[in-house]
């Protein structure tokens, strides 16, 4: 298991590169202090030569945490701005739904009013925040996972994977929030006020003159209230799916799988785990919405004028919009750790300690 490896490799750096070659199967040099020396076997040299090799760094190191992060900058930026048309759809749908009565219906008045070129506006402010936002969310998440593993240690790390992944994200995504409020707001203002501005130049100027520095962070509580959840969900049902997908769907082991198969399951996992984000976090997410569209309201007047029904306008296209732009996240994230050589442990197995505790070994 992943965490185990981790725990023990923090605890004892030197021998890291050795515990990781004997998790993947490979055994330790063997020796007789009598007799002589038995088979060849690899020897510890060869053996932490093999994973420099294969690896660009250690897992938890200062590098792996920097490359996560530029990792997520990459993904996070180029799906959300790719997806940005969808998005202005949306935001007009949860904000004007007597004008913008569907998708299909709102991608129809918004090319009838701006043209194709209206379907780019916020682009800017999207690559910026969700950019800063995949930095935090992505590098934040692996930093904390390694942090809480250590905390718990090898076998509660184990026991307790579902709430580790839920804790790490929860925290990573608590501070990609703040990085992200100020350029959501102009994102929205741009998308959803006709004639207020059409560049983040113009935009953010207006905003600071009109309310202040308010402007740009009354959203981030409504953030929080969408994106932790969301997160939560993005990064456990990720996690859990991978594992699955692997125990059960998979026909032969990772370690068998070539990389490009092993990105596949990236992909696949990241689906599903993207169509219960939209599901979970989306009444917050036309709260903000609205929020940031209208002045002097705040996130329980919206939600009571909104209703049931109407925080659940535009889930169709979250749906589409956050599966596919989970999964390609996930999927870039994953192929930048390949490229960089980044260590990518596999799904978590139970540690030989708690084997032996539950009687499951003989």
């Amino acid at each position: 298991m992943y965490s185990s490896v981790v725990h023990l490799a923090r605890a004892n750096p030197f021998n890291a590169p050795h515990l990781q070659l004997v998790h993947d199967g490979l055994s330790a040099p063997s020796s007789s202090p009598t007799g002589p020396p038995g088979p060849p076997r690899r020897s510890r040299s060869l053996a932490a030569a093999a994973v420099e090799e294969q690896y660009s760094c250690d897992y938890g190191s200062g590098r792996f945490f920097i490359l996560c992060g530029l990792g997520g900058i990459i993904s996070c930026g180029t799906t959300h701005t790719a997806l940005v048309p969808l998005d202005l759809v949306k935001c007009r749908m949860q904000v004007d739904p007597q004008k913008y009565k569907g998708i299909f219906n709102g991608f129809s008045v918004t090319l009838k009013e701006d043209g194709v070129r209206g379907l780019a506006k916020g682009w800017a402010p999207t690559f910026i925040g969700y950019s800063m936002q995949g930095l935090c969310k992505f590098g934040f998440y692996e930093v904390f996972k390694v942090l809480y593993s250590n905390m718990l240690g090898e076998e509660n790390s184990y026991l307790w994977r579902t709430s580790l992944y839920l804790a790490a994200s929860a925290s990573a995504e608590f501070f990609a929030d703040i990085a992200l409020a100020p350029m959501e707001a102009a994102k929205v203002r741009i998308q959803t006020q006709p004639g207020y501005a059409n560049t983040l130049r113009d935009a953010a100027p207006k905003m600071y003159k009109e309310e202040g520095i308010k402007a740009f962070y009354k959203g981030v509580a409504p953030l929080w209230m969408r994106q932790i959840p969301y997160t939560m969900m993005k990064f456990a049902c990720f996690e859990r799916t991978v594992e699955a997908l692997y125990k059960f769907v998979v026909p032969k082991p990772r370690s068998e799988c070539t990389k490009a198969e092993q990105l596949v399951v990236t992909f696949v996992a990241g689906y599903i785990a993207g169509v219960f984000c939209a599901i979970v976090s989306h009444p917050a997410d036309s709260v903000v919405s609205v929020l940031n569209k209208e002045k002097g309201s705040s996130a329980s007047q919206v939600l009571q004028r909104l209703g049931f029904k109407g925080v659940w306008k535009g889930l169709f296209a979250r749906i589409i919009m956050i599966g596919t732009l989970t999964a390609l996240q996930w999927f870039i994230y994953d192929s930048v750790k390949v490229y960089f050589r980044l260590p990518r442990p596999p799904p978590p197995e139970m540690p030989e300690s708690l084997k032996k505790k539950l009687g499951l070994t003989q």
